[in-house]
């Protein structure tokens, strides 16, 4: 018996069984077998499919919020392994070059835009439009800019509020694969964005993010709607299945005429829709849609995006900041989960159904994306699928970040995003995470900032001139403003606080 039904066995509370040796007959009642059929995804696929021509780079990949692109600034940006740098020219058009100049392979994207162009900050060379030289400073006078002066650049596409970078180097863009999406096209339809920076793979990520199985449990009480005491078993009907992705409804059994419509597009594009009608008869939508880079081994890049036909007043009061600060505490619930399962799968180097004990009633999406894996993996530079891998050849190229004083001038610059040493480059801080690529927490982070110093400030001066009153009630009027001072100071400390520090389970011992 595989080692799956062993693992099922002793959780049932029966013996564990010995290991079967070679050419020997199964030591498991056929009772077990039958459970095991029942309640596991099957470890084999039904029908094998054969891999099929595949290749990353034939692919759209979703960028960055086009909202969130700097304008003043290069904006560093990685899909796989490759290092690539977007930025806005002079007409606010937006660019994709290859990030390294090819004068000493300096990184573009630490340069600064000079009248719309992007300049290597190295020795000063500028570059523009279809990613030709116009300028190197240390070039003798009549002397012409060599014709290999100019950087490899790639094909972008602003839709539906998001840049999408087509990464082939060979044909042109296929614009039947940029993903379009339904809903977020319809008049009146509102949606919440936001973007993240992950410390795990992105084939992780997507898995995570298809398993709505874990919500109740590890989003307890999070969004308003996960209650532990709702985890089910859910029902999975799978409707499509390519080289292009599945599709499927699921639901709860608890309440099975309401459906959700999971799609998982190639390469990594999820969404989750639900259509229902309203009291008042009116169909109404929702739609959770996510947008997953891979940014490496063991990294990622996420924008999601919840939007429905219409919203509850009570929704357009609270503060835009207050959703990210939330979604971010989603992910970081499941952070120390999800880099762990990263870390396993590399050590160990075996396919996920020699690993995972995947649940019929919670992991039916998990098992057919990395069935899918299967056959297209081989298309990629590194994968785990369901039967067979390709671990990464290279270790992961890990950049050294900034540390101490010069991390505190580094992080300083609006391309940057940061406000001191705390907010140095670090894959498990939040502000590093998602702030630095949010204008508006960024903007509410430095408002209150701004005011706490200010009330701190007011709260001194209010004290001083307490202590110089002659007369008592003013004393007692200045003392009072002191306090209500130093309280809106603590105010703006806890929403700071809020937005850039990474949410601790409280039961984890420190």
């Amino acid at each position: 018996m595989k080692r799956t039904g062993s693992r099922l066995v002793a959780q049932m509370g029966f013996p564990p069984t010995a290991p079967r040796l070679e050419n020997s007959k199964k030591t498991v009642s056929d009772g077990v077998e039958d459970v095991d059929k029942e309640v596991l995804v099957p470890a084999e696929a039904e029908a094998e499919e054969a891999a099929e021509e595949y290749d990353w780079r034939e692919e759209w990949y979703p960028l960055y919020l086009t909202a969130q692109v700097p304008d003043d600034a290069p904006l560093g940006l990685t899909v796989f392994d490759k290092q690539i740098v977007l930025y806005r020219d002079g007409a606010g058009v937006l660019r994709c070059y290859e990030d390294r100049c090819p004068h000493r392979l300096a990184k573009l994207s630490e340069g600064q835009l000079v009248e719309g162009r992007l300049e290597c900050l190295y020795h000063g060379w500028q570059f523009e439009g279809e990613g030709k030289c116009v300028k190197i400073p240390q070039l003798q006078e009549g002397g012409k800019i060599p014709r290999a002066a100019c950087v490899r650049t790639y094909e972008v596409r602003n839709s539906q509020g998001v840049v999408w970078v087509w990464m082939s180097e060979k044909n042109p863009p296929n614009d039947e694969k940029l993903p379009w999406f339904e809903h977020y096209a319809k008049p009146g339809f509102q949606d919440t964005s936001t973007i993240h920076e992950l410390p795990y793979d992105h084939s992780i990520l997507l898995e995570n993010l298809m398993d709505p199985a874990h919500v109740p449990i590890s989003h307890d009480r999070t969004d308003w709607t996960a209650k532990r005491e709702d985890a089910q078993p859910l029902v999975f009907t799978l409707t499509e299945r390519s080289s292009r992705g599945f599709a499927g409804h699921w639901g709860r059994s608890k309440n099975p005429a309401l459906m959700n419509f999971l799609r998982f597009q190639a390469p990594c594009v999820l969404s989750n829709d639900l259509e229902f009608v309203d009291k008042a008869g009116v169909k109404q939508y929702f739609s959770a849609l996510f947008l997953c880079r891979p940014t490496g081994q063991g990294k990622s890049m996420l924008i999601v995006r919840f939007g429905a036909s219409s919203r509850s007043p009570v929704f357009n009061l609270v503060p835009e900041w207050y959703f990210h600060q939330n979604a971010c505490k989603v992910f970081e619930q499941d952070m120390g989960f999800l880099s762990s399962q990263n870390e396993v799968l590399v050590k160990e180097r075996l396919p996920t159904k020699e690993l995972y004990l995947n649940l019929r009633s919670s992991d039916t999406w998990v098992a057919e994306y990395r069935k899918w894996m299967d056959k297209v993996g081989h298309g990629m530079p590194y994968y785990f699928g369901h039967s067979s891998l390709s671990p990464p050849k290279q270790p992961a190229v890990v950049e050294q970040a900034p540390v101490g004083f010069v991390a505190g001038i580094s992080a300083s610059f609006p391309a940057k995003g940061g406000v001191g040493t705390q907010h140095a480059p670090n894959p498990a801080n939040r502000y590093y995470r998602h702030v630095v690529h949010c204008k508006g927490c960024r903007s509410v982070v430095k408002t209150f900032q701004a005011w706490k110093e200010t009330l701190v400030l007011l709260s001194l001066a209010a004290v001083a001139s307490a202590i110089l009153a002659s007369a008592q009630q003013w004393k007692v009027v200045l003392l009072a403003s002191a306090a209500l001072f130093l309280a809106g100071s603590s105010v703006c400390s806890y929403v700071v606080s809020l937005i850039t520090t990474n949410f601790i389970r409280t039961h984890r011992r420190l």
